[in-house]
């Protein structure tokens, strides 16, 4: 059906998952028209990481891909956290563009949890991955600091 059958359908996805606050205009992710809410990208992460090839596709740090008699092309993940051993991500996705800045989107296991981190509009190409390693070390000290073990309170920071 070509690309309004797709986008259609990616719409149509979108609602099924629950994603009320998004819209999508194109499948690339380039144009800001498409719109999204920090609340429905973990719905997303959530389906996503529930798919093999999506989660595997999105935590190797490198794919190459050959297409006809052309040479390979290499794409590399930008998110360096999946090339980091003490990282367990389970599905990962950055993303730039001029209006929403430099976004991480991520499922990681912290403390035996799998956790959604959503980072939107950081400042800098290496802030969102440093913000995540802060994330990260935040969750862990409260676990360690906490004596009955309960779980994290999730901490929302509005940007």
């Amino acid at each position: 059906g070509g690309l309004n059958a797709f986008v259609a359908a990616m719409n149509a996805k979108a609602k099924q998952l629950g994603m009320v606050q998004s819209r999508f205009v194109e499948p690339t992710g380039l144009s800001s028209d498409n719109v999204s809410s920090p609340r429905d990208l973990v719905k997303l992460l959530q389906a996503s990481a529930s798919r093999p090839t999506i989660s595997n596709f999105t935590t190797d740090v490198q794919q190459e891909v050959r297409a006809g008699n052309r040479p390979p092309t290499v794409f590399r993940n930008t998110n360096m956290l999946v090339n980091n051993p003490s990282w367990d991500i389970k599905v990962s996705k950055t993303g730039f563009i001029n209006e929403a800045g430099q976004c991480l989107v991520m499922v990681a296991r912290i403390n035996n949890r799998d956790m959604a981190i959503v980072l939107l509009n950081a400042e800098g190409k290496g802030t969102r991955i440093v913000d995540a390693m802060k994330i990260k070390q935040l969750v862990q000290a409260k676990q360690i600091a906490s004596t009955d073990h309960a779980e994290v309170t999730p901490v929302e920071k509005e940007i």
